[in-house]
């Protein structure tokens, strides 16, 4: 399936498009914190699960393709990978900022900020380590049989 992340094929990611949207969700969120802002924190969580959902939606990835890339100010860097354990992380990371909304919205300030900011440090980790922890356990979970894995073994005699 070609969507928001693939440049060259099914098994192709643009990498560049992974750290645009990563740069963009800890910048937005770090502006919602420093804003006490929670309708920013709903702006990234409707982005992180609607470009989840329906990735040809996806906002920030729309920008890189429709704006940063186009004019150069960002080039392509396709690697070998699967896109489904970037969705997952994407998705699951959508799912903890809709939470840190509702807890803002509840009352539960410091919950709700800290939630966010889990968010941005593991963003952050990723952007800088390279390590998506998203990713990590969508990995551990499909080696368990959870995702239908191919890696699986039968255990039948």
């Amino acid at each position: 399936m070609i969507d928001s992340l693939h440049n060259e094929g099914p098994d192709m990611v643009d990498r560049t498009a992974l750290r645009t949207n990563q740069t963009i969700i800890i910048l937005v969120l770090s502006a919602a914190w420093l804003a006490q802002s929670p309708p920013l924190v709903t702006f990234v969580a409707a982005v992180m699960l609607v470009g989840t959902a329906v990735p040809k939606a996806s906002l920030f990835i729309l920008l890189y393709r429709g704006i940063l890339k186009p004019t150069g100010l960002l080039t392509a860097h396709p690697v070998p990978d699967r896109e489904a354990p970037h969705r997952f992380a994407q998705g699951f990371g959508g799912i903890v900022v809709a939470g840190a909304y509702i807890a803002l919205i509840s009352g539960l300030t410091p919950l709700g900020w800290s939630l966010a900011l889990v968010v941005v440090a593991l963003a952050l980790v990723n952007l800088v380590l390279d390590f998506c922890a998203g990713c990590f356990v969508f990995y551990q979970l499909e080696r368990f049989g959870l995702f239908g894995s191919s890696n699986t073994e039968s255990t039948e005699a």
